[in-house]
């Protein structure tokens, strides 16, 4: 057999915006003010959830832990890509980027089920509500949550343990703004098709499987609403569950055309475009979908900023 002799990568070059030298400072303006806001935002919810007695439920129990897990998901990417946007060499170190690419497929997975979690919520407030306080119980919850990090560090670390397996020759750089799976693969000097075979199924376990229980969900969910519910309860019923479709047609859609699609279907900078919604737009959209579509959390907020102005204004009492 022929030996190759391959020289070590210590680092990779993450070109994302360097085609754009002449807006970078702009976009990190832009940038930091988006990831600011939204780790605010997420906090927002995950502090009302935890001061809030009348959000004491499953529903935003979920939604905190959701909350919580995308503050992790973009703090793994947007700090160091803000970093490479001041930066003339914009680099990530060989072991740097296998950290990266573990918490981004570690949070990305486990938010997958998580969703579909919050779904299967759903689907036993308004399918089962006499038995709901008893199927929801506190340990069923807790567990669930459980099995959602299980399922995202096992795939986390088993992905990033195929992907760092390869190969690296030649070129070093990552045409994106973080360390993903089709970049790393297309620099690889390997036969590749084993580790790419192996990221569909995982892909399709992360991706197509919770998809298909959170729409046997809502299918379940639909019916009963139109079946069992007067007119004047629908739309009650309906606007629980709308901003969590509107959250999971965004992440899983965006998903899938960026790893499921064929190999040339996408220009380079489609894919970066797609990464840039996947990876940044929709985790900082989420807080709000939530948030201003939801009746409990309005009053809920109403409610704490009430108590606030009455313990400043006693506290003001009491120094007089």
């Amino acid at each position: 057999m022929e030996r190759r002799n391959y020289t070590r990568i210590h680092e990779f070059i993450l070109a994302g915006f360097s085609d754009v030298l002449y807006i970078q400072y702009f976009l990190f303006v832009i940038f930091l003010c988006i990831y600011n806001i939204s780790l605010l935002a997420h906090m927002f919810i995950i502090l009302l959830y935890r001061f809030s007695p009348s959000l004491h439920s499953p529903m935003y129990f979920f939604l905190a832990n959701f909350s919580f897990l995308e503050m992790l998901y973009l703090s793994n990417i947007v700090p160091k890509m803000l970093i490479n946007l001041l930066s003339q060499h914009k680099s990530i170190t060989f072991y740097g980027c296998a950290i990266q690419l573990n918490c981004f497929l570690m949070t990305a997975s486990a938010e997958c089920y998580m969703l579909t979690t919050m779904a299967y919520d759903r689907y036993n407030a308004i399918c089962h509500p006499l038995q709901y306080n008893i199927i929801m119980n506190k340990t069923v919850c807790i567990s669930l949550i459980c099995v959602c990090w299980f399922i995202g560090i096992t795939v986390g670390v088993l992905q990033t343990s195929l992907i760092f397996s390869l190969q690296f020759c030649g070129s070093n750089r990552i045409n994106n703004f973080y360390c993903d799976i089709p970049p790393l693969l297309s620099l690889s000097c390997n036969n590749t098709q084993l580790v790419e075979m192996t990221m569909l199924i995982l892909t399709f376990i992360v991706i197509i499987v919770p998809l298909l229980f959170t729409v046997i969900s809502y299918t379940n969910i639909i019916w009963t609403i139109l079946k069992h519910h007067p007119a004047g309860m629908r739309r009650k019923a309906f606007s629980t569950c709308t901003s969590h479709l509107i959250v999971v047609s965004m992440s899983s859609g965006t998903a899938i055309i960026m790893y499921l699609k064929p190999k040339s279907s996408q220009g380079m900078d489609e894919e970066k475009f797609l990464s840039l919604i996947y990876a940044i737009i929709v985790p900082s959209m989420n807080p709000f979908i939530y948030c201003l579509r939801n009746n409990e959390v309005k009053i809920a907020v109403i409610k704490l900023i009430s108590q606030i102005k009455i313990a400043l204004h006693d506290g003001k009492r009491l120094t007089v």
